[in-house]
């Protein structure tokens, strides 16, 4: 702290944000304040603790929450831009609607996202990418599943069950032996 910097008492500190030592004290203990600077019985705020207890009144006023007030604070001390507001009813955002195939679409509102557009449509790239590849792997699966199912494919008439389309087109041709088929009665 630079020593030539204003200090402030309690009293003086309360009196200039117009609030309760109470809810300074509050603040302090949430930790969306500092810790007063110097020993306990002599401490002492500065024009840091002035700035932070306004800046809450400011959001308060704005209708943000402690809790969100928390999550500035956090993000602002860190260095990063703070977190976006969660959405209310009423709030209008603006979100892009990015068609990834037929039946796939992914809904991005670059605001909430922090990426640039060029990150945005390489994500949209490699979301294809995969997409395309579980189509590949369901398709060869769903090839190798359709022979295990026997109730889906019966087995052939002379196994005792009934004919599928596989061996009507090879009947066509004279049946599986060479010989005509029988016809049904």
């Amino acid at each position: 702290m630079n020593h030539s910097e204003k200090r402030f008492t309690m009293e003086e500190l309360v009196r200039l944000v117009d609030l309760p030592k109470r809810t300074v004290r509050y603040y302090i203990q949430r930790g969306l304040v500092d810790r007063p600077e110097g020993p306990r019985r002599t401490a002492w705020y500065t024009s840091r603790h002035l700035e932070q207890l306004l800046a809450i009144k400011r959001w308060q006023r704005a209708g943000l929450s402690l809790e969100r007030i928390g999550e500035i604070l956090r993000q602002e001390a860190r260095g990063e831009p703070p977190p976006p507001a969660p959405a209310r009813p009423g709030d209008v955002e603006v979100w892009s609607r990015l068609h990834i195939a037929r039946g796939l679409e992914l809904h991005i509102e670059p605001g909430r996202t922090g990426l640039s557009p060029e990150k945005v449509r390489r994500l949209a790239r490699e979301i294809g990418e995969i997409y395309r590849e579980l189509k590949e792997e369901g398709s060869a699966e769903q090839e190798i599943s359709r022979y295990d199912d026997p109730g889906r494919y019966p087995l052939p008439r002379e196994r005792g069950g009934m004919i599928d389309d596989r061996e009507l087109s090879s009947y066509d041709k004279g049946g599986p032996d060479g010989a005509s088929p029988e016809p049904e009665e």
